[in-house]
């Protein structure tokens, strides 16, 4: 039984983002550091990758969407991902990081105390870029949750990259928001659980953040992509609408 656990997800290759996160005493101190995927697709694949191998079997990781659409770029089993710079990110690996993404699994259990075991997945635990909502209608949550083993009382997901708990006719349902990419609020966003839930955000120095960002990426939009995502630009209201669709909502936002 694991007694705190962070939650990193959605770091998008964003390695100042990701280091204002592991200073975190809270962090340094975790029995484990759960990556809930999307970890590479961003600016800063190699570095980030090399910074999380670093900290050994401390860190449980699983794979996101974006993730999997790198290897298979890679790997030439596709010719085109719709992220601007994923195909960029993607020619930046090392052929150790493609292999180590093509070992992550889609989804983890663990024992944490106080909330029983555990299950991490990166959108849904059927589909890694499937779209569920803090206000999806109940019976989408059912749906997209009716495959879970029945000891399964608590489940961890990102993808949509805004934090969130909430019960969903019994499972508790927790996103930590995302740690490079943001919408709604500036920080890295990340949660400790154990025995209960925090949702945290960490700040860091913007502007410094951009700067090392753009000396350090070779990717040909870097000055727009940093500014536009570290400045979190996306608005909550606006990402809750383009959702919307693929999300099952009982209401507009």
């Amino acid at each position: 039984m694991l007694n705190r656990v962070a939650v990193l997800s959605d770091i998008h290759g964003v390695l100042p983002a990701l280091e204002a996160v592991l200073a975190e005493p809270e962090v340094s101190a975790a029995d484990r550091i759960v990556l809930t995927g999307d970890i590479t697709a961003g600016p800063q694949p190699t570095q980030v990758l090399d910074r999380l191998t670093s900290l050994g079997d401390r860190v449980v990781w699983i794979s996101g969407n974006a993730d999997r659409e790198l290897l298979e770029y890679r790997r030439g089993q596709r010719d085109s991902i719709p992220d601007p710079i994923a195909p960029w990110a993607a020619e930046q690996l090392r052929e150790d990081h493609i292999d180590l993404l093509g070992q992550l699994p889609q989804s983890r259990s663990l024992p944490v105390h106080g909330l029983g075991k555990v299950l991490f997945c990166h959108a849904t635990p059927r589909d890694d870029e499937e779209v569920v909502l803090v206000d999806s209608r109940l019976d989408r949550w059912r749906e997209v949750l009716s495959g879970l083993d029945t000891d399964i009382r608590t489940v961890v997901c990102g993808h949509t990259h805004m934090p969130f708990v909430r019960l969903v006719d019994g499972p508790l349902v927790i996103n930590p928001g995302s740690i490079g990419m943001p919408y709604g609020r500036a920080g890295a966003h990340w949660a400790l659980l154990g025995p209960g839930v925090e949702l945290r955000s960490t700040a860091f120095d913007i502007e410094a953040a951009i700067t090392q960002v753009t000396q350090d990426s070779s990717y040909p939009e870097i000055a727009e992509w940093a500014d536009y995502f570290l400045h979190t630009r996306a608005t909550d209201a606006d990402t809750l609408e383009a959702f919307a669709p693929r999300g099952g909502r009982s209401h507009a936002p």
